[in-house]
């Protein structure tokens, strides 16, 4: 008689049939791919961006992205007037010490020999000797060198005496040098103020874009007041 043969269980080795297992594996592996597809983009950058290892300190900002900051002073009346001792027309200095115990008026000018200027250096020189009898120095300041205040002296006959800042630090502490404007353009330069400083060596008042007409007139009044 032949020999018998075992019919096939399909079953392995361990006892658990094939198909089962393998449709195991591959319902895990899809199930996991559908996980990780439905992370949104933004969840998927969050956890691989790398984050900065935490050192107790803030970054250091790159110079690139610092902007500098430039203050500008505005005095008030009751300040104590900001101190100079600055070159005037004759080759000679003059500081604000010198007016111990007067009052002092001071008129910023942006530029020697333009129209406005000329008629506003002018009228002070008419008034000079009105503002000497109220115990008042007058002093016209601008940007202008020592030979240009000169120039511009000798040209019109002024009095008063012409005060030259070309570093611009006096115009700087009386807040008189900023931005302005000219037939569309911006630029920097002197703003066109008049300071009357009382014999106590304090601001007594500010005149800010001033209009040169009657305007020294009215700078005479009010340090006829003081």
């Amino acid at each position: 008689m032949p020999p018998k043969t075992r019919k096939k269980s399909g079953k392995p080795a361990s006892g658990r049939p094939k198909g089962k297992t393998a449709l195991k594996r591959a319902s895990k592996a899809k199930s996991g791919t559908l996980q990780k597809a439905s992370k949104k983009p933004s969840q998927i950058a969050r956890t691989t961006k790398k984050r900065p290892a935490k050192t107790g300190r803030p970054p250091k900002a790159s110079k690139a992205s610092i902007t500098p900051i430039r203050k500008v002073v505005l005095l008030a009346e009751g300040d104590v007037a900001p101190s100079f001792v600055l070159p005037r027309d004759g080759g000679q200095s003059v500081a604000l010490t010198n007016f111990a115990g007067r009052k002092v008026v001071i008129f910023f000018y942006p530029r020697a020999s333009t129209p406005g200027c000329t008629r506003e250096a002018m009228d002070f020189s008419r008034l000079s000797s009105a503002f000497s009898a109220s115990r008042t120095a007058v002093l016209g300041v601008s940007a202008d060198s020592v030979k240009a205040q000169e120039s511009f002296r000798d040209k019109h006959q002024l009095s008063v005496p012409l005060v030259s800042d070309e570093k611009h630090e006096m115009l700087k502490a009386y807040g008189v040098w900023g931005e302005k404007s000219m037939y569309g353009k911006v630029f920097t330069g002197i703003l066109r103020t008049t300071v009357l400083i009382d014999a106590r060596g304090k601001i007594a008042r500010i005149w800010r874009n001033v209009r040169v007409d009657g305007h020294a007139d009215e700078v005479l009044v009010a340090a006829r007041s003081l």
